[in-house]
């Protein structure tokens, strides 16, 4: 009997820890996308990334002709 004062407490104080382990989560972003990590899993994005590097290569490019615009 005796083990239930401190049994009792214990467990109220953990939960009071799940439930704040989870609002910190929540908070941090950890469930706003449940459906896309795991999508991105599935799909094959290789050629994705490369379209993306190549739009990337443009824009830089493009960045350093208005860069050089500005200059003149």
């Amino acid at each position: 009997m005796e083990a239930l004062y401190i049994l009792v407490p214990l467990s109220v104080v953990l939960v009071f820890i799940a439930i704040w382990v989870f609002l910190r989560m929540s908070d941090g972003g950890q469930f706003d996308d449940m459906v896309g990590p795991a999508m991105r899993v599935v799909l094959d994005d290789d050629r994705a990334a490369d379209d993306t590097r190549l739009a990337d290569g443009a824009r830089e490019a493009s960045d350093v002709k208005k860069a050089s615009d500005r200059q003149d």
